[in-house]
């Protein structure tokens, strides 16, 4: 659906959360939220992250290091109380993906806007406010892919 209202020009911009921001910018967020993103930028749309400063973690430099939790494949192989798959189907249920920083168009945060999106330009605003250390790991730990 979001690729059909984007072609009939019924949106003008799209702002998702997030859960766990790392030090360049990449974004970690509920699954489906990196194909949003590529979705925004085929159709020439604004792609922005509004998450408090508290989602920042400064010690990931880049989102390889976010690690992604996985939920467990009974998600995926049963529904309705049965199992709707064969036996030995390989699963993989990640409950978050990661944004590259370049996909978004800009940061919102209660210390302000951070755009564009850059490691320099993080530190810059989450500088003007040290109030709030910025680097605690938020609810995206779990295994890696």
């Amino acid at each position: 659906m979001a690729a059909t209202v984007m072609w009939q020009g019924k949106i003008q911009a799209v702002i998702v959360g997030a859960d766990r921001i790392a030090a360049n910018g990449d974004t970690a967020n509920k699954i489906g939220t990196y194909s949003v993103a590529c979705l925004a930028k085929t159709h020439g749309l604004p792609f922005y992250v509004a998450a408090p400063s508290s989602t920042f973690d400064l010690s990931l430099s880049s989102g390889d290091q976010i690690p992604i939790e996985e939920r467990s494949a009974t998600e995926i192989t049963h529904g309705c109380g049965r199992q709707t798959v064969p036996d030995g189907v390989d699963v993989y249920n990640p409950a978050f993906d990661v944004t590259p920083a370049e996909l978004i168009t800009a940061i919102i945060t209660e210390r302000g806007i951070i755009r564009p999106v850059t490691p320099e330009s993080i530190r810059e605003m989450l500088a003007k406010h040290p109030t709030s250390a910025a680097s605690t790991p938020a609810a995206t730990s779990g295994r890696s892919p």
